[in-house]
């Protein structure tokens, strides 16, 4: 066995591109939940490392409302990952939440993705529930996730 540490692509330590990215996941799930509990809700948003070790909050301003009166947010978190992209230069580390139904948890979560710009991925999942106290999160689990904004 060697002592030689393993490097990912961009010559950070392995061990340093997952914690970085276990940095991001947990800030935009910790976000989350707060604007959950404080807010009852959220609207898609980013978290950035950038290069001198600070994390930033990237948000977009939400379209015109539908025929019923609601956001898209599918639209919203697009236009949070292409922010993601245009920049992702001075990244990193980029994370980005939104709020998902789960149909196979019989309730709606948080779903976060981290991806690192030496190529690491990172996602979970936190179901929720609605109480009238305010919501009861669920333990995280693992989820899988592909690379959007760093691509080739």
């Amino acid at each position: 066995m060697s002592d030689t540490p393993v490097h990912a692509p961009g010559g950070q330590s392995e061990e340093a591109v997952q914690a970085e990215l276990r940095e991001v996941l947990g800030a935009a799930l910790g976000t989350a939940q707060e604007h959950m509990e404080q807010n009852g809700g959220f609207l898609p948003f980013g978290v950035t490392l950038a290069d001198d070790g600070e994390l930033r909050l990237v948000m977009v301003s939400p379209g015109e409302l539908d025929a019923d009166g609601n956001l898209d947010a599918e639209t919203m978190l697009a236009d949070v990952i292409e922010l993601l992209r245009q920049g992702r230069d001075g990244y990193k580390a980029v994370a980005f939440a939104s709020d998902v139904t789960l149909p196979e948890h019989g309730s709606d979560g948080i779903h976060a993705a981290a991806e690192h710009r030496s190529g690491g991925l990172m996602a979970a999942v936190v179901p929720y529930d609605a109480t009238p106290e305010g919501f009861t999160f669920r333990p995280l689990e693992a989820d899988g996730h592909e690379a959007l904004v760093f691509t080739g």
